[in-house]
């Protein structure tokens, strides 16, 4: 088994899509990094990589039994094992996942680009493994609170955050479903549609609503996001977090990057 050492992560806890797992340029200086002290790599094909960067379902068996408790976490001299954790490749992409004891990629990180390199040059004569995983009976499903990569690609760390918040507002905007509110909103995103909207009923009106904020990132949708978490406290939190960070985010520093 190949084992990389000295492995600096950035865990992102409970992210299903591999997205919102930040490569190295958009970690920030209050990230908390992590040293794992050992980590077993393994080189798998590309639906096993996609199914565990992209979802939280369980890993194969197989996966399991072959990196349990070989992994170690370094905090100063404490060295501490880890049930499962592992840096896994498909040849084109890197993450590394630790279950914290239970079957599926709680955390996740991607590596500093030198380790990714080493990651590479490692796997130049090992073949890809499956681990009797079935790709073809496996199908990714996004949603409104799971979105489509395209809807964000391209977007800055905090503009994927902000239009995650987007989408929790509106998706409680959807449950309640009310006809007057889904017009007030969509007056306030497109004005120009004023004199047609009173004329829509919950569907065309919620429709046209998400069909206008889905796609892309603007002042607009920032504007409309701030509105629309407005007296949502949790959301609002979240919201002065993000709203904090400016576009150039400075990164984590590190004697061994």
């Amino acid at each position: 088994m190949l084992y990389l050492h000295d492995v600096w992560v950035n865990w992102f806890e409970g992210e299903e899509n591999g997205y919102n797992v930040c490569y190295y340029h958009e970690w920030r200086k209050d990230d908390k990094i992590e040293l794992l002290d050992q980590v077993p790599l393994l080189y798998i094909t590309e639906g096993l990589y996609n199914y565990i960067e992209n979802d939280m379902h369980d890993l194969p068996k197989p996966l399991l039994d072959m990196i349990y408790k070989r992994a170690y976490l370094r905090k100063g001299q404490e060295r501490t094992g880890l049930d499962y954790a592992c840096v896994v490749t498909d040849g084109n992409d890197i993450i590394a996942f630790d279950t914290i004891g239970y079957r599926i990629p709680i955390r996740k990180s991607r590596l500093i680009p030198r380790q990714e390199q080493l990651v590479y040059d490692m796997i130049e004569k090992v073949k890809p493994q499956n681990f009797d995983f079935d790709a073809d009976s496996y199908e990714k499903e996004y949603h409104m609170l799971s979105m489509s990569p395209d809807l964000v690609f391209g977007l800055t760390r905090r503009e994927r955050q902000l239009k995650q918040l987007l989408m929790m507002g509106l998706d409680q905007l959807r449950t309640t479903n009310n006809i007057e509110e889904l017009r007030y909103w969509l007056t306030e995103w497109d004005p120009k549609k004023y004199p047609f909207i009173r004329f829509m009923d919950e569907e065309k009106v919620w429709q046209a609503l998400y069909d206008g904020v889905k796609v892309g990132w603007s002042r607009a949708h920032e504007d409309l996001c701030a509105k629309l978490i407005k007296g949502q406290p949790f959301l609002e939190k979240m919201w002065e977090i993000e709203h904090s960070y400016e576009q150039g985010v400075p990164k984590q520093k590190s004697k061994n990057q």
